[in-house]
């Protein structure tokens, strides 16, 4: 047996209760290596850089799955282990490169030199059976990547946007013949700020191939009668029927009840329907029959996606974690996944998180503690501002990953802020990780409808769907010119920081600390700043 992963300690957070019963049952997954995965990454980049030959080229299922499908000595050695111990295993990806199955907590213990415990969450009280180490036999070293769940840990903090000022009584839309952004969105945001702050046309999307996916999670349901209401009021031009599909996994749902609206799943829809005018629109629901553990369908969501023929130009996500809590195999294998889902064409955003260098946590931290999966250099992670003129809202989670590398797009950005910021918080963070956010929009004081009333919230999970919206109408016009979507964003973001509005005011507070200062170019509180639409699009190529 050798070593595979370890831990020094539980999360904070997280403390050990005692051995797990052996009668337990575990559900784990085993990560296979995959065939060539730094072909994929040169493969992604090739068709993301601009400047590449291939821009644009989007790869097909069958041609991703050459590299990341194990190679055959690695499904015999895999296959012949499981047939040695009596597993029936399950293929969880068209490649083979996730695999599923159940066994006793006695039998876990055996097969990976481990004792598996519960660990409890002091302030949910929830409780998990986890281990901090495991090890594998030598001859399945090289083959297996990961076991899951093993040292990875639950997200106890999956937090959602407050709605606040209930039954404030809607203005309707703002007059935008004015060039000035309207006064009163420096206090209440709808779509006419949004198209006000960034020069967004009101023109509606013409393809009805370009769909824009939103991403719905722990059981928050958009509700249409919300929506219509939303539309009638602060979308007058657009017909208060227009709605959005349904797409469902792992036992996901969509009530309609009006008690069981969400705050953030209804804040998704109403600011991409809201703001990419026309687009069609897809709520994603996944429910909590997770095939893949602690990333509570985080990656069931992109291999559903993968095994679409024709899967959405945009994926926007307002959920997240402390990057602490997942192991970095685990962590990589996400990452890989979002490649995948990018080389075929899919731009994928995620909010940065709402509690500024802190993560989750706004006190107890000593060294800051960046999201996840903002780390990952194959998304694009979206920052918040507040205000007008706009400055960076305090609650921006942003920073450098612990796991994840610089990737080449951003070094010359990122080396430009970190020599402005000198010592400042030295220590505290990983100046060679990937920095994030990326780019930013406005995330505080939005106007929402839910349960039948009016109100406002802020987060993150406000910016990500703003900005999606704006990717997903530069797309219609490149598809209707016949040019292909945008896909991954970061190498045509970094490549054209003239196309942003500069953020330069404010920090993002945390773990006792004043956080990350905004400054001139990019910064890890509202990344290359917000959308300046009309350049975006003229950079993009579209008329």
């Amino acid at each position: 047996m050798q070593l595979h992963e370890s831990r020094p300690e539980a999360p904070d957070g997280f403390v050990k209760t005692g051995a797990a019963s052996p009668d337990a049952t575990l559900k784990l997954r085993i990560a296979l290596s995959q065939a060539d995965p730094a072909g994929l990454t040169d493969a992604l980049m090739d068709v993301s850089e601009p400047t590449s030959a291939n821009y644009g080229q989007h790869l097909t299922q069958a041609e991703i799955d050459k590299f990341v499908a194990p190679k055959p000595e690695t499904v015999t050695a895999v296959d012949q282990w499981l047939a040695e111990n009596d597993i029936s295993a399950t293929k969880l990806t068209t490649s083979g490169n996730w695999i599923s199955f159940e066994l006793p907590v006695s039998k876990a213990n055996d097969l990976f030199d481990t004792e598996f415990s519960t660990f409890k969450h002091e302030e949910t009280g929830d409780e998990s059976i986890r281990t901090l180490a495991y090890s594998i036999p030598t001859e399945l070293v090289g083959h297996v990547n990961l076991v899951h769940p093993t040292i990875t840990f639950p997200n106890p903090f999956a937090t959602l946007p407050v709605f606040s000022s209930p039954g404030k009584a809607p203005r309707g839309a703002v007059n935008l013949t004015s060039e000035a952004v309207p006064a009163s969105c420096a206090t209440t945001v709808t779509p006419a700020c949004v198209q006000a702050l960034y020069s967004v046309p009101t023109t509606k999307a013409t393809q009805s191939s370009n769909v824009l996916g939103v991403s719905g999670f722990i059981e928050q349901f958009a509700n249409q009668a919300d929506l219509k209401s939303f539309l009638a009021n602060l979308r007058p031009d657009l017909s208060s029927s227009t709605t959005f599909t349904l797409q469902t996994l792992d036992g996901g749902q969509n009530p309609q009840a009006q008690s069981q609206a969400g705050i953030e799943a209804n804040l998704d829809i109403q600011y991409t329907i809201g703001v990419a005018s026309g687009v069609p629109t897809t709520f994603i629901s996944v429910g909590e029959n997770f095939q893949d553990g602690d990333l509570e369908g985080f990656l069931d969501i992109i291999n559903f996606l993968l095994n679409e023929s024709n899967p959405p130009h945009v994926l926007t996500t307002s959920y997240g974690q402390n990057e602490n809590t997942i192991s970095s195999s685990l962590a990589n294998e996400l990452c890989n996944a979002y490649q995948q889902l990018g080389a075929r064409g899919t731009s994928i955003l995620f909010a940065s998180g709402d509690g500024g260098v802190a993560g989750s946590q706004s006190s107890r931290c000593t060294t800051f503690l960046p999201t996840f999966p903002s780390g990952c250099p194959f998304m694009t992670s979206v920052g918040a501002t507040t205000g007008v003129p706009e400055t960076s809202a305090p609650f921006s989670s942003g920073g450098f990953s612990n796991v994840f590398t610089q990737p080449s797009y951003q070094s010359t950005a990122v080396a430009t802020y970190l020599k402005a910021l000198g010592s400042t918080n030295s220590g505290k963070f990983n100046a060679k990780g990937r920095g994030f956010p990326d780019v930013a929009a406005v995330g505080d004081n939005v106007e929402i409808a839910f349960q039948g009333q009016f109100g406002l919230v802020a987060g993150t999970s406000c910016s990500s769907p703003i900005f999606a919206s704006l990717v997903s109408l530069i797309n219609d016009r490149l598809i209707a010119q016949g040019k292909s979507p945008l896909g991954f964003l970061n190498p045509f973001l970094y490549a054209n920081p003239g196309a942003f509005n500069d953020i330069t005011t404010g920090d993002n507070p945390g773990c006792n600390t004043n956080g990350f200062p905004a400054k001139a170019g990019w910064d890890p509180v509202t990344g290359l700043g917000t959308p300046n639409f009309p350049k975006l699009l003229a950079a993009a190529g579209a008329s």
